[in-house]
């Protein structure tokens, strides 16, 4: 059986209101900001602050929370390697058509491998593609556990946890001062880099 990859009769539709039609229309650029980091780092925090202080400015944004997104598109993903990798490239393709609606959009999930990370990355040119890791160290994480995941881990109720006994890959390739970034630094970081504007 051919897979969708190797399809001959599927093509390309090319539309007459594109990405740069979209970014004039909301005097902004589409791009990609990725928060990342372990369970429990502030992720989704940061996310609804950064998407609250965006619409403050009138730009658009959209927010893709990793939790949420498991609730449909993702429901039938579990926690498995490869599950962990269709997760993240159906979030990654998400974001980019958002991206390419002229859309900032907000991606807030784990990205616990380096190669996922790197096949999103390499989805948008890399200055459409802001990686911010929260860089939160594992033991504030597990003090902090909002949801409870960290004490169900080490009770042995959860497995292949991230940081408990799954990896996570620290990005390589992130926006600076990831530690102190705060929803008013990305704001200024989106306006220096011209994406606020069109």
């Amino acid at each position: 059986m051919a897979s969708l990859h190797d399809s001959t009769n599927i093509f390309w539709l090319e539309y007459h209101v594109g990405k740069v039609s979209s970014q004039k229309l909301l005097n902004q650029k589409g791009c990609i900001v990725w928060i990342t980091g372990l369970s429990g780092s502030g992720k989704s925090t940061l996310a609804c602050s950064l998407s609250r202080e965006l619409h403050s400015k009138g730009k658009l944004s959209y927010v893709l929370d990793g939790d949420n997104l498991r609730y449909g598109l993702n429901k039938v993903l579990g926690f498995k390697p490869e599950e962990w990798t269709e997760n993240i490239c159906r979030v990654g393709e998400i974001a980019k058509l958002f991206a390419d609606a002229g859309l900032i959009c907000i991606a807030s999930l784990i990205f616990p491998y380096r190669i996922d990370q790197d096949v999103c990355r390499a989805m948008l040119p890399d200055s459409n593609f802001i990686e911010v890791f929260m860089n939160m160290p594992l033991e504030s994480c597990k003090s902090r556990d909002a949801k409870g995941l960290f004490k169900l881990a080490r009770a042995g109720n959860i497995k292949g946890f991230t940081g408990i006994d799954d990896p996570y890959e620290v990005p390589q390739n992130f926006c600076p001062a990831p530690q102190a970034m705060t929803d008013d630094q990305l704001v200024s970081y989106l306006e220096q880099k011209g994406f606020l504007q069109y």
